[in-house]
């Protein structure tokens, strides 16, 4: 059970038909995880009866089998399910605190942008996504075969939650962009969506569409796990390369792209450039810090230094780069205000972004909406949405290279790595280790060093160490990879094949 951990999710595969994938999330797994998770809740809530449970489900091929067995399992334990069908992960975090439904939990079935024979689950309260030792502990009562079981079964009712959830950003975009034609805000707006065959072609017909914006060239709304057209993947180049195409075709004013479970987006200006990453986080800083200055915005660790000078001399806010993976910058953003100091945003490079407005969810509708709203605003003044970050360094390259550790407890090893590199970058002349860095170890390269920094960490989940480097000069990446290169060698249990491809 707990290979079935992905941090604060858990994923496995669910389908056969991809080779030496053997399936693990079958719908009997699924029955003791739905049931371990109705323990662990009855445990937060110290509440024995009456529980209430949302259930939905991404376009996966394998979701409805597993939804079923989730629905036996939490009905025969006593609870009520609202079964909401095909939705989206953040809102199935909304059930839990709109009414009349405010269910004790919710379960999201889906595995973000893995492969059509993946599958997993995300877990909500009212208090927002569960944590690591959380999932933990619910895989410990599924590992133990730990069951509940009522002699009430509870009731199924199946609800059009999404239309809910719908009507939240309709009310939003009305309000807030406040034209005089206020049914019909986005009126004159050409906005393309592309849902990847995801859970997100709502956000096209049902947002959008009544809102007076002309979507039409919107693409791969219809669900399909299969996901036969690209990738549902905001950070994939080929689904980046298909929205930027389609908004040049069809002469948009926007285009939108989701993942599958809608949790993470990016976005495309009329001229077909791409707003991900770094001008994402740069644009949603540039958007929450008028409404909330000289705050916070708490990112992942492989942001750039022409953001940090954005967000902190443009902006004048506050950059506190913290470590890879969304809750992680999420809970550092909940902390931050809970000692007194103002964060409004946690955004990880990735797309996944979680706003102080929201319950600190993230939202790829939400994050979407707050932008389209300005772009709105921004149309009355004949000014568009890049106005807002034309000021934000852009590095001459960047490059991220994967390196394999061949070693049964790559965690150890790697760590050792990251600590050696640390003390061998006092050794070598313009290379500097950047202070209040919270994962990996970041050095800051001289001009004649390549100009740029580089980030070497551990990955999340696996044998792999991520490097990330950027330079202000044409073949600076090379010259920073070369030296790392030398260090690097003498680890005998590394695949350092990907440097080679670069140098």
């Amino acid at each position: 059970m707990n290979k079935l951990q992905n941090g604060s999710d858990i994923r496995g595969v669910a389908l056969e038909g991809v080779n030496s994938e053997k399936v693990n999330l079958t719908p009997d797994v699924a029955k003791q995880i739905g049931n371990a998770f109705i323990i662990w809740l009855k445990h937060k809530l110290n509440k024995t009866k009456e529980l209430k449970i949302a259930i939905g489900m991404d376009s996966r091929l394998s979701g409805p089998a597993l939804k079923n067995a989730l629905t036996k399992a939490i009905t025969k334990a006593g609870c009520d399910i609202y079964d909401c069908g095909l939705a989206s992960t953040p809102a199935m975090f909304m059930t839990t605190i709109t009414e009349p439904f405010l269910c004790d939990g919710a379960i999201m079935l889906t595995a973000s942008h893995l492969p059509f024979n993946r599958n997993g689950m995300k877990f909500f309260t009212k208090e927002g996504g569960l944590n690591t030792s959380d999932i933990t502990q619910i895989l410990n009562f599924a590992e133990n075969a730990l069951f509940e079981k009522e002699n009430i079964v509870g009731k199924i009712e199946k609800i059009d939650f999404m239309s809910v959830y719908s009507s939240f950003f309709t009310k939003k975009i009305k309000k807030e962009v406040n034209t005089a034609d206020y049914e019909l805000p986005l009126k004159g707006l050409k906005i393309v969506v592309d849902a990847g065959n995801g859970a997100g072609g709502f956000y096209a017909e049902q947002v959008l569409k009544p809102l007076g914006a002309d979507i039409s060239g919107s693409q791969f709304l219809t669900p399909d796990g299969y996901f036969p057209n690209h990738t549902p993947n905001p950070e994939d180049d080929e689904a980046m390369q298909s929205i930027q195409q389609a908004v040049l075709d069809n002469q948009a004013d926007l285009g939108v792209i989701f993942d599958t479970d809608v949790d993470r987006a990016a976005i495309v200006d009329k001229n077909g450039n791409s707003i991900n990453r770094n001008k994402l986080i740069a644009l949603s800083a540039a958007i929450v810090l008028n409404e909330m200055p000289n705050s916070y915005i708490v990112t992942d660790s492989i942001t750039s230094d022409g953001l940090t000078f954005f967000i902190e001399n443009v902006l004048n806010g506050k950059h506190l780069r913290y470590k890879r993976g969304y809750k992680n910058v999420i809970n550092e953003a909940i902390h931050l205000n809970n000692t007194g100091k103002q964060c409004g945003l946690a955004i990880e490079t990735s797309g996944h972004a979680a706003l102080k407005e929201n319950h600190f969810l993230d939202d790829g509708a939400y994050l979407v909406t707050k932008i389209i709203i300005e772009a709105a605003r921004l149309a009355k003044e004949g000014k568009t949405l890049e106005s807002l970050i034309n000021l934000l360094p852009q590095p001459k390259e960047s490059k991220e290279f994967r390196v394999k550790i061949i070693e049964n407890d790559f965690r150890a090893y790697g760590i050792a790595i990251i600590s050696e590199l640390e003390e061998f970058s006092n050794f070598v002349e313009g290379w500097n280790t950047v202070a209040n860095n919270y994962e990996g170890t970041r050095i800051a390269c001289a001009k004649d060093k390549g100009d740029g920094w580089f980030l070497l960490r551990l990955s999340l989940h696996d044998p792999v160490i991520p490097i990330n480097i950027e330079s202000n000069i044409d073949g600076g990446v090379n010259i920073i990879a070369f030296e790392l290169l030398n260090f690097l060698k003498k680890y005998k249990k590394l695949d350092l094949s990907s440097f080679n491809i670069h140098l």
